[in-house]
């Protein structure tokens, strides 16, 4: 079977848009790697560990502010997942049409990359805005199948 954009491809998407949630974590784990060590008896405690560091001037302020930024993102990667996750398969349930799931799939990948690129680098409020523009562009994709998928199924179109 060759792949083209008419294929059921969006179910794939799951799994990368988990990645994409998780990756921060990563690059915020490697950031406490490098600066005082990653403790894995209480990983949840090392950002509280870092800001403790940087209170006693041993790590600077720029990189206690970006592994807290890390960590949002990973958090609204976590809770954005689950709402992505029911519209893809709310999409593929009413047999919405592949090539408009697999455009949308590849929408929100990029905007979750780009919103993730920008809460982990943002210092200004007008990068604060533009991450908060493109999480609602993003917000907006699986809201859209979901009503899309309701109406197909609603209707029985």
């Amino acid at each position: 079977m060759s792949l083209s954009s008419s294929s059921p491809l969006s179910l794939y998407s799951i799994p990368i848009v988990w990645f994409l949630g998780f990756y921060p974590n990563v690059l915020k784990g490697r950031l406490l790697v490098k600066t005082i060590g990653f403790n894995n008896v209480q990983p949840r405690d090392n950002v509280a560990r870092l800001e403790r560091h940087k209170d006693a001037e041993k790590v600077s302020a720029e990189i206690a502010a970006k592994a807290r930024r890390l960590e949002a993102a990973h958090l609204n990667g976590t809770e954005t997942f689950p709402l992505w996750g029911i519209a893809v398969l709310a999409g593929n349930y009413a047999r919405m049409d592949n090539e408009t799931l697999n455009k949308l799939a590849l929408s929100y990948a990029v905007l979750r990359i780009a919103f993730n690129y920008i809460y982990a680098n943002q210092t200004t409020r007008f990068q604060a805005l533009l991450r908060s523009a493109v999480w609602t562009a993003a917000t907006s994709i699986p809201l859209y199948i979901l009503v899309k998928a309701a109406n197909i199924v609603r209707l029985g179109l």
